[in-house]
């Protein structure tokens, strides 16, 4: 393999365009919220969701070798895509291609995927999982939505015992049947019976389930639903305004997007330092007045957040 992985954020604008570089067509993400079947409905059609959460890296499995919840459907992993994941970093693109590859008929997931599909129809799990992370396509269209730094290589980070680490994981139903697809377990978690009409219903009981293993102070959880492109549903019943909608929020994708491929340390300190050169210019008193009023400022400003309780913490999500 060339390169490594890096991590990607669990946004909605982030994934609707790695769809949409990878040659699928007609779908989208949408941020769910709330844990809302009839929210999720008014989405329809739904082909899946994916869940973000913190990994409990000290959860021990039980002792019968099930699953915390659900059953290991061992046989499922012959007659749907499942990858186990084999590398760092690469759970996001992996959940997500969990949906997509698993609704060929019902998504057109363009021929790149579609030959990948097909390149590694009868591989075990362990197989598909190499394949994928091998794949330059996936991987480069995956590491141009990574976040931009002139500091962490990305490639090189390890995450110790005392990291924060955090999972994607897809939920899909398929053939009737709604599933868990996690790279991490050995098969597909089999869920009970779901028609794809059916799924908003059924998909909300088992993340409450899931959710409600965490403690209660646990708020740090993320879901997407992958739906159809909206832009078509307002076209097909008319509804200007909601296009409208649809198409400043795709505009807002594509520059928050372009800003993630950038690192604007350099400009900062470009900046920063023609600050510093005309605050000089004026005479050391001026510069010595100057930085003391910003120390003023910045311990006001840490004094409110202190008594506000809105201390800001940076979360850092790898996969």
């Amino acid at each position: 393999m060339s390169g490594g992985w890096n991590t990607i954020e669990s946004d909605a604008g982030v994934f609707t365009f790695l769809l949409d570089n990878l040659g699928a067509k007609d779908v989208q993400f949408e941020e769910l919220i709330a844990l809302d079947s009839s929210y999720l409905r008014q989405l329809s059609p739904v082909y899946g969701v994916i869940f973000l959460f913190k990994y409990p890296t000290g959860e021990k499995a039980n002792s019968d070798g099930t699953p915390k919840d659900g059953t290991y459907d061992y046989g499922a992993a012959e007659s749907l895509f499942f990858a186990a994941q084999t590398i760092q970093n690469a759970c996001g693109t992996q959940a997500l291609l969990s949906v997509l590859l698993n609704k060929d008929g019902e998504i057109d997931v363009g021929a790149p995927l579609r030959e990948f599909k097909e390149f590694t129809t009868g591989f075990p799990a362990e197989f598909r999982g190499e394949a994928l992370s091998n794949s330059e396509l996936i991987r480069d269209v995956h590491n141009s939505f990574a976040k931009s730094s002139p500091f962490v290589d990305e490639t090189q980070r390890m995450a110790t015992e005392d990291d924060d680490v955090y999972h994607f994981i897809a939920y899909t139903p398929i053939n009737g049947v709604l599933y868990e697809l996690d790279g991490l377990q050995p098969a597909p978690i089999s869920h009970g019976p779901s028609t794809f009409e059916e799924f908003p219903e059924k998909v909300i009981p088992v993340l409450q389930r899931r959710i409600e293993r965490y403690p209660a102070t646990e708020i740090r959880f993320n879901l997407l639903a992958m739906v159809r492109d909206l832009r078509i549903r307002a076209r097909e019943i008319g509804d200007q305004e909601m296009l409208m909608r649809e198409e400043s929020k795709r505009n807002e994708w594509i520059f928050e997007n372009a800003l993630r491929r950038h690192n604007f340390v350099g400009f900062a300190g470009e900046v920063l330092k023609g600050v510093i050169a005309e605050k000089l210019n004026e005479g050391p008193d001026a510069y010595a007045k100057w930085i003391e009023a910003a120390k003023a400022k910045t311990k006001a400003r840490s004094e409110e957040r202190k008594q506000g309780g809105a201390a800001e913490e940076d979360e850092e999500m790898i996969g």
